[in-house]
């Protein structure tokens, strides 16, 4: 698989591979045994970087990568994640003080098996902690050697710029695809002027860009999406055209709906790495092809404009999640 550059120097995978579902979220967790098996099939097919964080879980996903990867640790790059305070097993709020980040960073490296985090992101922007001191923080880290790169998630662009002027920000890591593409108005321009790689998360909508999920889907009872106003029956019987368009597409270009969505997002700039998630191989597979499918100018002029003609329906989080990001 290609290469590509994050920020100042990260060099991984065109496309990553996301490892939340693999332990939260989407049901019911799958066998760990059966995703240790595809996270190896992944780095055997080229894939080099893994995203996880503490809460996923919480703390079980960072086990999974750790038991999986401890054997080939210089072969990959773990992205992992600070930011949210865990209660009782539960998310509970957020919290970026500079002790709390310690603790994390020193917790995460005990589960991830390894003497180094590669990307340490946080998760959500901190209201009541100065992103000046989460930036120092992390900039101790690194130089006391617990982790190479500084990561944001979910930030805005004044918060990118104030955290990139105390420690170079290497990623950002916000939801991006073509049924939420409000980084375009400023996300975008900041990085690039920064120097800051993109790292969309959901890709592929959660998996409505695919095409598998309609209007009549039944989600089970712990799938967080029954908690998604975008996943409302109502919401994924109006944004059906979207899905379609990509589909038309796609069959042109004989591939299939998420290969194109991952294609155009590769398309946008050399500096953006999605990472799609997956528990399926031949998902996995179909997801890596998509690097190598190529969309001139004619292509992603037609996507864009028929995405522009579409009005998406739906909040993407409900109104508690919603005020955690973009601040």
């Amino acid at each position: 698989m290609q290469k590509r550059i994050l920020g100042n120097g990260l060099e991984v995978s065109a496309l990553g591979l996301g490892c939340m579902g693999m332990s939260f979220a989407y049901g019911v967790a799958p066998d760990p045994k059966e995703m240790i098996s595809l996270l190896h099939a992944a780095v055997e097919r080229g894939v080099t970087f893994f995203d996880t964080a503490e809460v996923y879980g919480p703390f079980a996903n960072e086990e999974l990568l750790g038991e999986a990867f401890a054997a080939i640790r210089d072969k990959i790059v773990i992205a992992t994640k600070f930011g949210f305070r865990i209660e009782d097993g539960k998310q509970n709020g957020v919290d970026s003080r500079p002790e709390h980040i310690r603790a994390v960073a020193e917790a995460s490296l005990k589960r991830l098996k390894t003497d180094v985090i590669d990307l340490f992101y946080q998760h959500r922007v901190d209201p009541d902690v100065p992103i000046e001191d989460v930036a120092g923080t992390v900039r101790d880290l690194i130089r006391e050697g617990k982790v190479r790169h500084f990561g944001l998630s979910e930030a805005a662009a004044g918060t990118i710029r104030r955290a990139h002027a105390v420690q170079p920000v290497t990623a950002l890591q916000s939801e991006y695809s073509l049924w939420w593409r409000q980084p375009e108005a400023e996300i975008l321009p900041t990085l690039a002027e920064l120097g800051i790689g993109f790292v969309p998360y959901s890709p592929l909508g959660r998996g409505f860009l695919t095409g598998a999920i309609g209007a009549d889907t039944k989600f089970e009872a712990n799938d967080f999406r029954n908690n998604l106003p975008r996943f409302s029956a109502e919401a994924r019987a109006a944004n059906q055209k979207l899905v379609d368009l990509i589909a038309a597409i796609a069959r042109r270009k004989l591939a299939t709906p998420a290969q194109i969505a991952l294609a155009w997002l590769l398309a946008q700039k050399p500096w953006i790495v999605p990472i799609p998630g997956t528990t399926k191989l031949n998902r996995l597979e179909e997801n890596i092809h998509a690097a190598a499918i190529e969309l001139g100018a004619d292509d992603l002029a037609e996507i864009t404009r028929a995405a522009d003609s579409i009005a998406i329906e739906g909040e993407r989080y409900a109104p508690a999640m919603n005020a955690m990001v973009n601040r």
